[in-house]
C-alpha cells in the first residue's frame, strides 16, 4: 500500500472540520440557553427534586410572564393534572385549544389532554367525545385504549368489543377481554330472564377464545335453569380440556347434577378421578365433604388420610384435622380444635385468591381483578401467589 502525500492535508482538514462543527454546536446551544428564562431552569429543578408543588408555582409564573410558549402550558396542564387539580388542568387546555394560531398536531395534542382530563375527573361522557374526535389521528391509538377502559368502567360491552377489536393487532389480540365482554352481556342477559341472547353471547364468547372457561361455567348455569342436566354436564366437562385448573369452581354444581339425573356414586368417583389426575386441584373439601355426607365422618376421615398420604398439602392437613375431631371421643376434642385453630392461624392465607399481575388477595374470586383491572388475573387455586 503506497502513502500518498495528500493524506498530511486531508487529517487535520477534517479533524479541523470536527473541532468547528463542535463549537458551532455548542455555541448554538449556549445561546438558546441564553434566550431562556432563569425561572424555567428553576423550575426544572424543583421538578427533578420531586418538589411538584414547587415546580407548579414556578411555571405559572412563568406561563404568565411568557404566554406564547405553548410547551410551557402543555407542561403545566400535564403538572395540574398529575397533582390532581383537574378544574386547572381543564382550563389550561381549554384556553390552549382556543388558541388561533395552533398548529394541527398542538390542537389535536391540546384535544387529547382535554380529555384526559376529563377522564380522570370522572365526565367520562365529555372524554368519549372528545376521544372519538381524534380518530384518523397520530393518537386514534391511544384514544381508543383510553375509551375501552371508559366502557368498562360504564359496563358498555358492545362498545368495549367494538373497540378492542379494532385495537387488535399481533402483540395483543385481545381475545381474552373480549370473551370476559361477551361473558358479562351473558350474565346480564341471564339476570333479565333472557336464556336465548345469553347463549348466543357465550357462544361468541368460545368462538372468540376456545378456552374461555367462564363461558361453560355459564354455559352450564344455563342448562340447569332449563332442567338440562345432561347438557350442564356436558359443558363443565369441557373445562377439562380448557384448563383443568379451574375444575374445582364446577365440582359442587357436578355433584348436584348428578344427583338429579339418580347418579350420585358417577358424580363423588368422578371427582375423586379428578383429584387423583390433578393432585394440586383445590377440591379436596369438597370430596371429603361428599363422602361425609353420603357415606359417614369415618369414611371421609380414612378417605383424606390415604389422599394425604399420597399428595400431602397444607389444605389438606386442616381438613384431616377437622375430620378427626369429629370422629374423636368428646374429651380429646378440646385438644384438637386448639390444634386445629393454630394451624389456621398459620395458614390464612391459604384461604385467599391472588391476582398474578398486582398481588391482591380477595376470598371470593374475581374475573376481574377489582385493584389493578386486569382480565383473568386471579390464579384459580386458594393460597397460589405464582402462575
Amino acid at each position: 500500500m503506497e502513502f500518498e502525500a495528500w493524506w498530511l492535508i486531508l487529517f487535520p482538514l477534517c479533524f479541523g472540520l470536527g473541532w468547528l462543527a463542535a463549537r458551532v454546536d455548542i455555541r448554538h446551544l449556549l445561546a438558546n440557553s441564553k434566550l431562556l428564562p432563569r425561572q424555567y431552569f428553576e423550575g426544572l429543578n424543583h421538578l427533578l427534586s420531586e418538589r411538584t408543588d414547587k415546580a407548579v408555582e414556578v411555571f405559572v409564573d412563568l406561563a404568565r410572564n411568557h404566554s406564547e410558549t405553548i410547551e410551557l402550558q402543555f407542561a403545566l396542564g400535564h403538572l395540574f393534572r398529575k397533582k390532581g387539580e383537574i378544574e386547572r388542568a381543564i382550563r389550561m387546555h381549554q384556553k390552549l385549544l382556543s388558541r388561533p394560531e395552533l398548529k394541527l398536531y398542538e390542537k389535536q395534542s391540546a384535544q387529547y389532554e382535554l380529555a384526559l382530563d376529563f377522564m380522570k375527573a370522572g365526565l367520562f361522557d365529555r372524554a368519549e367525545e372528545l376521544f372519538g374526535q381524534l380518530n384518523d389521528t397520530d393518537f386514534a391509538r391511544a384514544a381508543r385504549r383510553h375509551l375501552l377502559d371508559i366502557y368498562q368502567q360504564e359496563k358498555e360491552w358492545i362498545k368495549a368489543i367494538e373497540t378492542a377489536q379494532q385495537l387488535r393487532d399481533t402483540s395483543h389480540t385481545y381475545q381474552h377481554e373480549i370473551a370476559e365482554f361477551y361473558c358479562e352481556l351473558a350474565t346480564g342477559a341471564m339476570t333479565r330472564s333472557q336464556p336465548q341472547e345469553a347463549r348466543q353471547y357465550l357462544q361468541q364468547a368460545l368462538a372468540e377464545h376456545r378456552k374461555c372457561v367462564r363461558a361453560n361455567l355459564l354455559l352450564g348455569e344455563l342448562a340447569v335453569s332449563n332442567g338440562d342436566y345432561v347438557a350442564a354436564i356436558e359443558a363443565w366437562l369441557k373445562i377439562e380440556s380448557q384448563d383443568h385448573r379451574f375444575l374445582p369452581f364446577a365440582a359442587r354444581k357436578l355433584l348436584e347434577a348428578y344427583d338429579k339425573l339418580g347418579k350420585a356414586e358417577e358424580g363423588t368417583a368422578l371427582l375423586k378421578g379428578f383429584l387423583s389426575t390433578y393432585p394440586e386441584l383445590d377440591m379436596l373439601d369438597i370430596v371429603v365433604e361428599r363422602i361425609g355426607a353420603t357415606e359417614s365422618d369415618a369414611a371421609a376421615y380414612e378417605w383424606l388420610r390415604e389422599e394425604l398420604r399420597r399428595n400431602p398439602t397444607m389444605s389438606g392437613l386442616l381438613k384431616l384435622q377437622d375430620a378427626q375431631t369429629k370422629t374423636s371421643p368428646p374429651e380429646r376434642r378440646a385438644e384438637l380444635e386448639t390444634m386445629q385453630r393454630l394451624t389456621q392461624e398459620a395458614t390464612r392465607g391459604l384461604s385467599m385468591y391472588h391476582c398474578a399481575s398486582c398481588g391482591f388477595k380477595a376470598r371470593q374470586y374475581f374475573w376481574r381483578c377489582p385493584a389493578c383491572n386486569d382480565w383473568e388475573s386471579f390464579l384459580p387455586a386458594r393460597g397460589q401467589t405464582k402462575a
